[in-house]
């Protein structure tokens, strides 16, 4: 497979709209309560998804 058909590959996209999806879930739980367990979890969460966009999706098609 050529670089651009790699870094045209599906599986890219799939992981960049998971890694969207989770750090929209992280900002909703950031507003969702007051208590500390609430950004506690939004911030795995948005760490867990900067993860996945960069490493998983964007690193590989800048390759």
């Amino acid at each position: 497979m050529s670089s651009i058909q790699e870094a045209n590959s599906e599986k890219h996209y799939i992981f960049l709209a998971v890694a969207i999806f989770l750090g929209l879930v992280g900002v909703y739980l950031r507003f969702a309560g007051d208590e500390p367990y609430w950004s506690w979890a939004a911030n795995v969460i948005l760490v867990i998804a900067i993860i996945i966009a960069l490493y998983k999706s964007v690193f590989k098609m800048l390759q």
